[in-house]
């Protein structure tokens, strides 16, 4: 298998992250994951309650997540694990992952919590 492409820290760029959040799916998507205690699987994070998003269309949503430098997947075994990188995203742009989620309503209680509280679920500041 291909090995799975996650930018450095110093690689992302803002226009990046916005337009892998520019869509609503990937939006609830990446809060959802956000808000997962240890991180999710693709098939665990396809239903966004009212609808359930297709694989092809849900492998696609976490590539563009995976490649703006918002999460980072990990194979194990016949699954992906996904987990979030905001303290990473935090620390080099205090502020944009909050206030795109709470510009969409996506943050849980619209609390003011900082990346740690809102389920952050980083490992390292390396990119694979």
């Amino acid at each position: 298998m291909r090995p799975l492409f996650h930018p450095a820290l110093e690689d992302i760029k803002p226009e990046a992250i916005l337009y892998a959040l520019s869509d609503p799916e990937r939006v609830a998507i990446y809060a959802k994951l956000a808000g997962a205690s240890g991180g999710g699987t693709c098939s665990a994070l396809a239903d966004l309650g009212d609808r359930v998003i297709p694989k092809s269309s849900l492998s696609n949503h976490f590539k563009v997540l995976r490649e703006s430098g918002l999460i980072r997947s990990e194979r194990q075994g016949v699954e992906m694990r996904n987990q979030t990188r905001c303290t990473e995203l935090d620390e080099r742009f205090p502020g944009l992952i909050r206030a795109i989620l709470t510009a969409y309503g996506q943050l849980p209680g619209q609390q003011k919590a900082d990346c740690q509280r809102y389920g952050d679920h980083s490992k390292s500041k390396t990119s694979s």
